[in-house]
């Protein structure tokens, strides 16, 4: 580890370990697909919707969490998030109805996310260290996510079967509060702090407007939202596909743990890249490589061999493209409004999750089967890979001397 980070360590592990936790709850929602679908007496689809719309208010949300921390700091935005997300998973617990669903685990949790996760958390990292240092403290932030995924999805699945999975949800938005405790060495890297970008004296509408007259802002903003599309969807159905074939629950527990523990690889290394490599090139890989492992998944006999395999390939490529991609945001236009500018990328990222997981459940429930939503993720991903080919970093660094000013 580079000597000049060691000055920042407090902030970046505590950064790290509130990932984790915002993501690992994120992850394990799938887990409860099936036992409150049968305790309700409701189809898959229903949770499914709530679960769609989650992504979509995270992806909303954050969008406007991110132009309030720009404005006013991340502190109060990261507390307010740690509060919608316990509330909702709590409040989950109670949901009798889809209305009341939809209101918790949909725009409660949706809220408590958009506030404690990586649009708010990786532009504080990134002001945090030195520009040649960024590539490797957002890969450092997202590889902490993907552990929190490996880590805590297992442990809501045995904290399930311990207690059930109505008690369960109040353990986990009681341990949620831990959020608040380690957002406090992030409060002195907010945008509201940051000299090194100009500051534009603009509506947030406008910095928006003129940022999408950057081509290469446009096609990342349109292709993120494959990365939405797969990961969604895969977190989500994968635990029910799974058992739909005949295995165990923990299988589908430990396949989203698997992606998790192999996306810590893959995560930090596509971080170390951003600060090597061309940045459009690695996201072409990864869509691409994402085609080739769901191609075979469907060719291949599903087996528990085959799942693992598919698991850790995917874990590979899963959260890879986020260094990759706050990197682009970050190079053509400073860090003063990254959050907010990235924040609308990744609204685009949870469109794209709203649309997997819904329609996921949709065509379930209608045809019994996920082979369509599995080709449908196929063909989205080449369509990104082709779509990031043409980005072109090193132009728009230097036609934006001044960021989003024009």
């Amino acid at each position: 580890m580079s000597g000049r980070l060691m000055p920042v360590m407090p902030v970046l592990v505590s950064a790290c370990l509130l990932l984790m936790l915002s993501f690992g709850y994120r992850a394990g929602f799938g887990l409860f697909m099936q036992p409150i679908s049968e305790a309700r007496g409701w189809g898959r689809d229903v949770l499914a919707l709530a679960l769609a719309l989650q992504n979509l208010a995270w992806g909303v949300i954050a969008v406007f969490a991110g132009g309030l921390a720009d404005r006013f700091g991340n502190l109060k935005v990261i507390f307010a998030g740690v509060l919608c997300y316990a509330a909702g998973m709590f409040g989950m617990a109670y949901a009798a109805t889809q209305i009341s669903m939809i209101a918790t685990a949909g725009l409660l949790v949706g809220a408590g996310i958009a506030g404690t996760a990586f649009g708010i958390v990786l532009p504080a990292m990134a002001r945090a260290v030195a520009p040649e240092q960024r590539g490797l403290a957002l890969g450092l932030g997202t590889a902490a996510g993907s552990f929190g995924q490996f880590l805590i999805v297992p442990l809501m699945q045995e904290l399930m079967l311990g207690v059930g999975w109505f008690s369960a949800l109040h353990w986990l938005s009681l341990s949620a509060f831990l959020m608040a405790l380690l957002a406090l060495p992030l409060a002195r890297y907010s945008g509201a702090n940051d000299t090194s970008s100009p500051t534009i004296d603009a509506p947030l509408w406008q910095i928006m407007k003129r940022a999408f007259q950057v081509p290469s802002y446009t096609l990342l903003t349109i292709g993120f939202f494959v990365c939405g599309f797969h990961v969604a969807f895969i977190t989500v159905h994968m635990p029910g596909y799974v058992v739909d074939l005949g295995f165990d629950p923990r299988v589908g527990a430990w396949s989203i743990s698997l992606i998790g523990l192999c996306n810590v690889i893959g995560a930090f290394v596509a971080g170390v890249l951003s600060g090597r490599r061309p940045k459009p090139g690695i996201l072409t890989f990864i869509y691409s490589g994402r085609v080739v492992a769901i191609a075979l998944f469907m060719l291949i006999p599903v087996t528990l061999p085959s799942i693992l395999i598919f698991s850790a390939a995917m874990g590979f490529l899963w959260l890879a493209t986020v260094p990759p991609t706050t990197g682009l945001v970050a190079t053509f236009f400073g860090t003063r409004y990254m959050a907010f500018l990235y924040g609308i990328v990744f609204l685009s990222h949870q469109i794209g999750s709203f649309s997997g997981i819904w329609l996921g459940g949709f065509l379930y429930e209608r045809f019994d089967s996920y082979d369509g939503i599995w080709m449908a993720g196929i063909i989205l991903g080449a369509i990104a890979a082709i779509l990031h080919w043409p980005i072109k970093e090193s132009d728009e660094q230097a036609r934006l001397q001044n960021p989003v000013a024009g």
